[in-house]
């Protein structure tokens, strides 16, 4: 599953492949956020983890990743 993690004054959003699925992401974030000023930490699939400072998420987008398409029938 794709997630994306956009970062307030970052000029670039955070895309990842996880493993958990799309409640399990929403429910760490959702902890993370509550805590006010603590961190939220995702793992990717291949085991690295990923912290970002929860009072500087500006987005979070859960879903499916999308197929890329390659060659002339790429339109």
């Amino acid at each position: 599953m794709e997630v994306k993690i956009g970062v307030q004054h970052a000029p670039r959003e955070i895309v990842m492949e996880s493993k958990q699925t799309p409640d399990e992401v929403e429910s760490t974030v959702a902890a993370a956020l509550e805590k006010g000023s603590g961190l939220l930490s995702l793992a990717d699939e291949h085991g690295r983890k990923i912290l970002v400072p929860a009072d500087r998420i500006a987005y979070i987008e859960i879903g499916e990743p999308s197929g890329r398409k390659v060659g002339f029938g790429a339109i």
